[in-house]
C-alpha cells in the first residue's frame, strides 16, 4: 500500500499533468481499467475520451487544490484501497472568452498499488451556469 504522502503526491501530479494537458504521461497514472466518471455519471476509460468529450463545454479549466484528505478504503470487491481527495475551486475561459473562477469542486480518487483505480469528479460548473447541459452530454 502506498503511503498517505506518496498517494498525495501521486495524485497532485496526475491534475497537474492533466491540466497541461499531458494526457499520455498523466495516463501513466491509471491502472489499465481504471475508470473516470464526470458529473452525470458520464464515464470515460481514458484521459484521451474524457478530453475529447469535454470539448464545446469551457475554452479551458484549470483548478486550485485546496486540501487534500488521504485514507483507506475496502472497495465492493473486498480490496484494499487509497482514498485520496482533492477539494478546491476551478477556473477557467468559458467559450464566449468570459473568464470564470471559485467555482467548487471536489475529485475522489481510489488507488491501488501506486496507481489510480477510479476517479469521480464532482463540480459546480453547470449550477453556475459556466455550461448547459444538453441531452446526451
Amino acid at each position: 500500500m502506498t503511503n498517505q504522502k506518496l498517494a498525495q503526491e501521486i495524485v497532485d501530479e496526475y491534475l497537474q499533468l492533466c491540466e497541461d494537458r499531458e494526457l499520455d504521461q498523466a495516463s501513466h497514472f491509471l491502472a489499465i481499467d481504471a475508470v473516470i466518471i464526470f458529473p452525470g455519471d458520464r464515464r470515460y476509460a481514458s484521459l484521451q475520451e474524457m478530453a475529447a468529450a469535454s470539448t464545446g463545454r469551457y475554452s479551458w479549466v484549470r483548478k486550485h487544490r485546496n486540501e487534500y484528505a488521504v485514507g483507506q478504503g475496502v472497495n465492493a470487491e473486498g480490496q484494499q484501497e487509497q482514498i485520496v481527495t482533492s477539494i478546491g475551486t476551478l477556473y477557467g475561459e468559458k467559450l464566449d472568452g468570459a473568464p470564470f473562477d471559485g467555482i467548487r469542486y471536489i475529485d475522489v480518487f481510489m488507488l491501488r498499488d501506486g496507481l489510480i483505480v477510479r476517479q469521480e469528479v464532482w463540480n459546480d460548473l453547470a449550477e453556475t451556469g459556466i455550461i448547459q447541459l444538453s441531452e446526451g452530454k
